[in-house]
């Protein structure tokens, strides 16, 4: 049985590592691969971003709560996700790591993060449907094409993109980056100069209820927002790319990490203080565009027509919709690809491919669109944004507090099988507290009163709870091991992941330091064997796991 379950062993561990040499779907990204600039990486990370769904919801708080309310309610968002971005863009810049793996060891052990990979999962497909939606409104709109045909061309376009990893989708990235740019904020910039006056009607508006500023107000604008702040394991999946941090390097590495990693947040807040801009100014301006200016499409359609001929202008509107949608949704799709694939290989030690898992989040992002979730958006976004606020601030304290300030968690990430437990208490009581208790807040069942708050209640257990359950278990379940069997260092001169490689006993091919563990199984002659993460995650009798070291 040993032999059979080795030889499936090895046949999967071939296979996963065949296919993942272009988008490192399961584990660190290898020096020998990372041969972009930070510019490039950065710019790359930044054009995940160039979605629309932030004019939208700009939109939709501000006509919900008054423009007071959503600028508040954004800067809160802001704050948030600087905070808490900040720690995790940087270890994924810095040990190329994606979140799944800084999640790993950040309190959740190799099995406790698969719950977080489904909450970011959930994350890919729900914005990936958005962005669907909008794009099937720009079509509509300009080429009589019916939503749910739209809806099912918006899906079907993203798939070859996909196909191969960060080579294509940087060229994609740095390419449209300036036409979208300039699309994008040519209708803002012609509002300031030829209609000033839209800016006061702007700050006082009211919204639907025009019951002024509020804390209550403020804080249910920020909770629509916060269901962003998983945004930042998009921007990961790039700056995990990033070139080693050298002396010659260095200013330029710690500029783009920090503008495409929590920077990211600057461009979003800015979109949707734009969106709201662009809707107030329909709802004073075009009494028939009461219903559509929350529709992004509609949004810069109106304006167009106003600097251009209409026939221009819907073909301005058009191009936009098209681009951002693409530029998002293929990350949207390749990340929701990766988490997918990620958590089924490590319940299954199996491995799929990730263009099943590819297909899989786009059909259940289909049915949503075919469900109509635009019409719910602001429900579907303030549930979600308990999960993930609870998942990146339990991370972020993780490193933050637990690492640094405590110094009870483990500083350097470890993300190998067989050097982690495969439970830790740690994450699992700091997300699992928060999620439940926010999202029971969000639901009333502590009072009307204190919906509004469940955002500040994820935030608050996450940061308490995380913590406080490290010093009650003494850090003892981050670690199963502390020596990987290698004698060779994980790191070079400078810091960066070690870029020698060794032997895979299972794949044969050779893998870098950081990537390798050794065999519990010994050579011919006695001799120490290695194995790559990824094959060791598809070793279904455990036969090269370490034994637990005391």
């Amino acid at each position: 049985m040993v032999d059979v379950d080795t030889r499936a062993a090895n046949s999967d561990g071939i296979a996963a590592a065949k296919e993942t040499l272009e988008d490192y779907t399961l584990r660190f990204a290898p020096r020998s691969y990372r041969k972009w600039s930070p510019a490039v990486v950065g710019i790359s990370a930044l054009g995940g971003i160039a979605y629309l769904a932030d004019f939208a919801i700009g939109a939709n708080i501000g006509i919900a709560h008054g423009t007071g309310n959503a600028l508040l309610g954004i800067g809160i968002f802001a704050i948030v996700v600087m905070l808490t971005g900040f720690p995790l863009a940087y270890y994924a810049a810095r040990y190329n790591i994606d979140l799944d793996l800084i999640t790993r060891g950040s309190g959740f052990g190799y099995y406790g993060s698969i719950v977080t990979n489904v909450v970011f999962a959930s994350f890919t497909f729900i914005f990936f449907a958005l962005e669907g939606s909008i794009m099937a409104q720009g079509l509509e709109l300009g080429l009589g094409i019916p939503l749910w045909l739209g809806y099912l061309a918006s899906t079907l376009i993203i798939f070859p993109l996909v196909i191969y990893g960060m080579n294509t989708l940087a060229k994609l990235q740095v390419w449209t980056t300036p036409l979208w740019l300039l699309l994008m904020v040519l209708p803002f910039g012609f509002l300031l100069v030829r209609h000033p006056d839209s800016v006061d009607a702007f700050f006082a508006y009211g919204g639907a209820d025009g019951a002024g500023v509020s804390i209550s107000g403020t804080l249910l604008a920020a909770g629509v927002c916060l269901s962003l702040i998983a945004q930042i394991a998009e921007q990961i999946d790039y700056l995990r790319f990033m070139p080693p941090k050298t002396p010659e390097n260095k200013g330029k590495w710690w500029g783009w990490m920090l503008l495409a990693g929590p920077g990211w947040v600057l461009f979003g807040a800015a979109k949707q203080v734009v969106g709201l801009f662009l809707a107030v100014y329909l709802i004073a301006n075009l009494p028939a565009a009461q219903g559509i200016a929350n529709q992004p499409v509609h949004q810069f359609l109106e304006i167009y027509k106003d600097m251009v001929p209409g026939w221009l202008a819907m073909t301005l509107a058009v191009v936009l919709v098209v681009i951002s949608q693409i530029k998002i949704n293929v990350t949207n799709a390749y990340s929701g690809s990766l988490a997918w694939t990620n958590s089924y290989t490590r319940v299954t030690k199996t491995y799929p491919g990730r263009l099943i898992f590819l297909a899989v989040n786009l059909v259940i992002a289909l049915v949503l669109m075919e469900a109509n979730m635009f019409d719910f958006l602001n429900d579907i976004l303030g549930f979600y944004a308990n999960c993930g606020i609870a998942w990146i601030v339990t991370v972020a304290t993780d490193i933050a507090v637990n690492k640094y300030l405590l110094k009870i968690s483990p500083k350097v990430p470890e993300f190998r099988r067989g050097m982690l437990y495969d439970f830790n208490p740690v994450g699992l009581v700091g997300f699992g507290l928060s999620a439940v208790l926010s999202i029971m807040t969000f639901f009333g069942l502590f009072g009307d009163l204190l919906k509004p708050y469940s955002p500040i209640v994820a935030v608050v257990v996450a940061f308490v709870a995380t913590p406080l359950t490290a010093i009650l278990t003494r850090g003892k379940y981050y670690l199963r091991r502390t020596d990987d069997g290698i004698d060779l260092p994980l790191f070079d001169e400078h810091g960066n992941p070690s870029g020698e490689t060794l032997p895979c006993v299972v794949t044969g091919m050779e893998f870098e330091r950081p990537d390798m563990i050794a065999s519990a199984v010994p050579g011919p002659e006695g001799e120490i064997q290695y194995i790559s993460s990824l094959a060791l995650s598809t070793d279904k009798a455990g036969i090269h796991l370490l034994p637990h070291q005391k």
